[in-house]
């Protein structure tokens, strides 16, 4: 099923509603009034249309007043002001809003088709321009500070992960020899302390110890002496001749 083009017709003489309704429903277009600038406003920020006609003389705000504030809002969406007072200061007035086109009373079902399509052509020209639909029916969700953050921390990180991942497959086996060394020079010098604390201790020991070895020496040495004597005499007298 083929979707409508909406048309949006503002102006205060219900005659020319009709007369967009009458020409375009029939030929693939959902025609809606509004009846006033403010009114038209409001319809434009609630629902998308392809093209907008307005009068450009109504109570309050003017079809001009309406092009600039469509075309500011809606740069894509064509207007086309719809005037039985066609000066060369309106329509320069309205040519500076921005405005597609000009339509002048009395109207013609010609003049109304030949101009929603000449506008509907001028949108389809510049898509790149257009909001999706679902962007203008739906809020936009906007990220929190926060949010953010952690968005660019998580693609910094994907970036910079094969980076850190090569510095770690090349850094990662030279800091393990240095730690191997370390630990092993560390533990060669525990060994060597525990070697000279050793080495100090059997010294301080023999230190401590020589004043009594030296006595023990001092007081065993006559007795020593002695048997040694009375060994040797005894010995002597039962090697002589004629003792066997």
């Amino acid at each position: 099923m083929k979707t409508l083009r909406k048309v949006l017709v503002v102006d205060d003489d219900p005659v020319v509603a009709r007369s967009f309704d009458r020409v375009l429903s029939g030929k693939g277009y959902a025609v809606i009034n509004a009846r006033d600038g403010e009114e038209a406003l409001r319809k434009l920020k609630d629902e998308q249309y392809d093209v907008v006609f307005t009068d450009i003389r109504m109570p309050g705000m003017s079809g001009i007043d309406v092009a600039r504030q469509v075309k500011a809002k809606q740069p894509w969406l064509p207007v086309v002001i719809v005037t039985g007072y066609g000066t060369e200061e309106n329509e320069a007035q309205a040519r500076s809003a921005g405005v597609s086109g000009f339509l002048h009373k009395p109207l013609t079902p010609d003049m109304i088709e030949e101009t929603a399509h000449k506008a509907l052509l001028e949108r389809d020209a510049a898509p790149a321009m257009q909001p999706a639909a679902e962007a203008v029916a739906a809020p936009v969700a906007v990220a929190t500070a926060p949010e953010a953050r952690g968005a660019l921390k998580s693609i910094a990180l994907f970036v910079a992960a094969p980076f850190i991942g090569l510095f770690y497959l090349v850094v990662g086996p030279i800091v393990g020899l240095a730690m191997l060394a370390w630990m092993g020079m560390k533990a060669l010098a525990g060994r060597r302390a525990v070697r000279k604390a050793a080495t100090f201790a059997k010294n301080v020991a023999l230190f401590l110890a020589a004043p009594f070895i030296g006595l023990v020496y001092a007081l065993l040495f006559p007795f020593i002496g002695l048997g040694m004597l009375a060994w040797n005499g005894v010995k002597a007298l039962t090697n002589r001749p004629g003792t066997q």
